[in-house]
């Protein structure tokens, strides 16, 4: 399947095919920016806790189709969201606002993981035809909570589970995966708390993967992959916080205004 591209006219790159459990080639020999898959690096290999772990702490992530093997990336540049640059523009910081002062509104972390995961794979992309969390990357990603290395980010309203997101973490190092609204704002909301929570405890960067408009707005923003990977590597080292919410989060957000954005 990716031994040649007849309209590139050229050779593409040999991809290593992994065994399971077997260690994930350098970073820098993914496929580069003139290929047809810009970051690809291996494919096979498993998706057990042990291998995301593995993956993950060298800025490897698996992204595949249902009828494509395990594909594992590693992109360069990387997109990350220095926390300290996320942006509050005008008309989300009044949503927030709003949404913090009601009794109604939460935040809560990891209640209910595995209700966030399926609805961000049950969630219409725009532009996307079907999703990339297939039922495999589910499971994995369920085990991986269960082991404590993945978590949720939830907003609920009146009992409700409105939007969130779901992110690996290893140490210090935060890595977002996916987000999903059933109501307008909810999973920004999301992000702005795990923003406020990373500030809480001194976590510097979420990592984002792939650049989009939509992360770009936010304040993510493109780094070289040697400087993802130095931040990560440090990250790696400090002890991991609690994964709790509390309402001093958001003060992060706007130092000196408590319970205020």
């Amino acid at each position: 399947m990716f031994d040649y591209d007849d309209t590139m006219n050229q050779q593409i790159p040999a991809l290593p095919w992994l065994a399971s459990g077997e260690d994930f080639p350098p970073v820098s020999s993914a496929w580069d920016a003139d290929s047809p898959a810009a970051g690809l690096l291996a494919a096979g290999g498993d998706l057990s806790v042990a291998s995301l772990c593995r993956a993950y702490s060298h800025g490897i992530f698996p992204w595949y189709s249902r009828d494509q093997p395990i594909l594992w990336w590693s992109p360069e540049p990387r997109m990350v969201l220095d926390v300290a640059q996320f942006r509050l523009h005008p008309s989300f910081r009044k949503s927030l606002k709003k949404f913090i002062q009601l009794p109604a509104c939460e935040v809560r972390i990891d209640t209910t993981f595995d209700a966030v995961i399926q609805a961000c794979a049950s969630s219409q992309r725009k532009g996307q035809a079907g999703t990339w969390i297939v039922p495999a990357m589910v499971d994995a990603y369920q085990n991986l909570h269960r082991s404590g290395f993945a978590h949720s980010v939830e907003t609920w309203v009146e009992g409700e589970l409105v939007g969130g997101l779901y992110c690996v973490a290893l140490g210090q190092a935060v890595f977002g995966e996916s987000m999903f609204s059933r109501r307008s704002g909810a999973s920004k909301i999301a992000l702005a708390a795990l923003v406020g929570f990373c500030r809480q405890h001194g976590i510097a960067q979420i990592d984002c993967q792939q650049n989009t408009a939509h992360l770009a707005r936010l304040g993510a923003a493109e780094v070289p992959r040697q400087q993802f990977l130095q931040t990560v590597a440090q990250s790696l080292t400090r002890r991991a916080p609690q994964w709790k919410f509390d309402r001093d989060c958001w003060q992060r957000l706007s130092p000196g205004k408590p319970s205020s954005v």
